[in-house]
């Protein structure tokens, strides 16, 4: 999700709200999937992109988790209209990227759809970008609370808080749209070590790295109330994302650093996203959710 902004997949130190499971659904449930969100929701990269359903400039992978869903599921109509830097405005909005224009996401919808997975906040949330904020030279430097709490006042929970109503106005524009419906919002899962950073690997503080995860919390926690208060599914990636942080080595992580290379796949990769490793998580749990694992 970004305008070459940086999702924040630093981690926190809390386990994230969950809702129960919904009943099971078998291959061939569902006739029409779309797939709605950020760059997280794209699973954003350089090495495996493709403008088979966005343009290129959306970042979409060709095995993103909305991809690996629909063919596993066998749906008949499949649309992914996830694109790196989305917010909210654009589920309504084109939105112009470095290459190309995506159509407002909603376009997707149709009164036949009947799976709907969606992904958003943390750009709404200026997550991403205060991500860049953060990193330094100094591994006893703040510039990231520094900046963002003043007089006890913390700007990001502030942020968070005004992305809630936002994401529930999406949620009713999908209804609005697909009243047929089943609809999954799926949270953020763990990128850095609860404990702090790794620096000098993650140039970032272990006291900002650890403020970063509580905030990464506290959006998971506002998409798991707005599940809650909307009446949809809940998909928590977070919780089984424990021992795969971008702290950790290759072939491990499932999230990359702040160097821009991966082995999965090999080449490329956007700093703080989901590598392969990554997106097949949220694959895996986004289908356990739906098969009632």
């Amino acid at each position: 999700m970004f305008k070459t902004r940086l999702l924040s997949s630093v981690a926190a130190s809390a386990a994230v709200v969950s809702v129960l499971a919904g009943p099971a659904h078998a291959e061939g449930a569902f006739e029409e999937y779309v797939a709605l969100g950020d760059s997280w929701a794209a699973d954003f990269t350089l090495s495996q992109g493709t403008a088979e359903y966005a343009p290129l400039g959306c970042g979409q992978s060709r095995h993103n988790y909305p991809k690996q869903i629909a063919a596993t599921l066998h749906v008949a109509r499949f649309q992914d209209a996830s694109c790196e830097g989305a917010t909210t405005n654009e589920l309504t909005s084109a939105q112009t990227t470095r290459d190309g224009t995506n159509a407002p996401q909603f376009d997707r919808l149709t009164p036949a759809t009947d799976l709907v997975t969606l992904e958003i906040g943390g750009d709404d949330a200026h997550l991403a970008s205060t991500v860049e904020r953060c990193l330094t030279v100094n591994p006893r430097a703040t510039p990231c609370q520094d900046a963002l709490v003043v007089d006890g006042v913390d700007q990001m929970s502030a942020n968070i808080a005004a992305a809630e109503p936002k994401v529930v106005d999406a949620i009713a524009g999908i209804k609005a749209r697909s009243p047929r419906a089943r609809i999954l919002l799926i949270d953020y899962f763990r990128g850095a070590p609860t404990e702090g950073g790794c620096f000098p690997v993650i140039p970032i503080s272990d006291s900002d790295a650890a403020w970063l995860g509580r905030k990464l919390i506290e959006l998971d926690r506002m998409l798991a109330r707005v599940a809650s208060s909307t009446g949809v599914d809940f998909v928590d990636t977070y919780s089984g994302s424990f021992g795969h942080d971008a702290c950790q080595p290759p072939g491990v992580r499932w999230v990359e650093g702040l160097i821009p290379l991966s082995i999965n796949p090999p080449g490329l990769a956007v700093p703080f996203h989901p590598n392969q490793l990554g997106a097949d998580h949220q694959t895996r749990t986004v289908l356990g959710y739906l098969s009632g694992a």
